[in-house]
């Protein structure tokens, strides 16, 4: 894994846990040479994690569109910050910069963001390993029903083990440094829920 699209959220809760895994995250990227591919914020969960990795010598890509950039939300600080004409663009730029995608704590975007990519991936559009980082437990109802979409069957049990996840972040990035997903292997596999 070369470079990590991170969707995350523009708000930060002031989590000292979630500050410590940021740190941690931020640790295991630079340490690997892994480069950040992420909203290019300045504010919130982003925004800490961008300082972080920068702060450690590492690399940083922000991809921001126009109208965030005129709210002057967008991180003048880091490596490099791309600036496209919308949110569509933002989130196609950024799975095609990237190795591996992955979800730390947000709102509605950061799901917005990861569950479409999530959606490319099941469908063969690319084969980015995805993961979330479950600090503190964030995520564990969202993990839940996506068990519950199994149990209904409204998603294929191979889908669902496509999303990895874990409260540490080293054990998730070993996680998807280790998978390896052929191209157009999800949507063919596992056709029948019976």
């Amino acid at each position: 894994m070369k470079s990590l699209c991170v969707f995350c959220g523009a708000n930060f809760n002031g989590d000292p846990v979630l500050k410590q895994s940021i740190g941690q995250l931020a640790d295991v990227m630079v340490g690997r040479g892994i480069e950040l591919i992420y909203g290019g914020g300045n504010v919130g969960v982003m925004g800490l994690l961008a300082d972080a990795v920068m702060a450690r010598g590492g690399r940083v890509i922000g991809i921001i569109p126009q109208f965030l950039m005129d709210k002057e939300v967008g991180h003048k600080g880091i490596t490099e910050l791309r600036i496209v004409k919308n949110m569509h663009q933002r989130k196609q730029l950024m799975n095609d910069l990237c190795d591996a995608i992955l979800m730390l704590p947000g709102g509605f975007g950061t799901l917005e963001e990861f569950f479409e990519v999530l959606t490319w991936l099941q469908l063969g559009l690319h084969n980015h390993p995805v993961g979330i980082l479950n600090t503190n437990g964030f995520y564990d109802s969202l993990l839940q029903q996506m068990d519950v979409m199994v149990e209904q069957r409204y998603l294929k049990p191979a889908n669902r083990a496509l999303v990895l996840s874990s409260a540490d972040p080293v054990e998730l990035i070993n996680l998807m440094d280790a998978i390896d997903i052929a191209p157009d292997e999800v949507w063919f596999r596992d056709r029948n829920l019976t």
